[in-house]
């Protein structure tokens, strides 16, 4: 990383932007100083500079929602931190995942089809396949992740790379409904693969 410029900030204060390192969802935005670069480096806590407090001041001191480092970049004036973490618990104060109150949820194309799955499951649309498994309850549901389980089993012992890799397609697909059906969203799948990782 190059040397930031805290000259060019008002009293040694540089931006921060505070990215989720996973989703991309960006949490929050802070001030930092030379000094409290420093100590988010040494501690792998992210830590600011707080203008109401007039201290250094670590994400998660007081609730434990803590911001841990992952990286750290500049941007091409270098007065302009993008910080990549991973958030433990909400980052705002209020308790939402994001000081814009938005869900840190996102997944790529996976996040698009939930919210597909989820318009469906709620739609009336006779012709719909989704709708059809949501209005014949968990127990079918979860028979049809079993099933297409077993076949993707089935195809990853052959040689076949476009029937193995559709059968895994099917076999996604399915579980995300299944876990719609049981009031889960795959971020909360992701959070406790996250905890282990830990």
């Amino acid at each position: 990383m190059q040397k930031p410029d805290f000259s060019k900030g008002q009293n040694g204060l540089l931006p921060a932007v505070i990215q989720d390192a996973v989703t991309g969802k960006v949490l929050m935005l802070g001030y930092m100083n030379e000094e409290a670069l420093e100590k988010t480096k040494s501690s792998g806590k992210v830590t600011f500079y707080s203008r109401s407090k007039q201290r250094l001041w670590t994400k998660g001191e007081s609730s434990s929602n803590y911001l841990y480092l992952v990286d750290i970049s500049l941007d091409c004036d270098q007065d302009t931190f993008l910080i990549k973490v991973n958030p433990d618990g909400p980052t705002c104060h209020t308790g939402a995942d994001t000081c814009w109150d938005e869900k840190n949820e996102s997944i790529g194309f996976i996040s698009e089809l939930e919210t597909v799955i989820e318009g469906r499951k709620n739609g009336d649309s006779e012709k719909s396949y989704v709708k059809s498994l949501f209005d014949k309850g968990i127990n079918k549901i979860a028979q049809k992740v079993g099933e297409e389980a077993v076949e993707v089993v089935i195809e990853a012992k052959d040689d076949n790379e476009e029937l193995f890799l559709n059968e895994s397609a099917d076999l996604l697909f399915h579980y995300l409904i299944l876990l719609q059906a049981k009031g889960y969203k795959l971020q909360d799948v992701v959070r406790i693969l996250e905890g282990r990782h830990r």
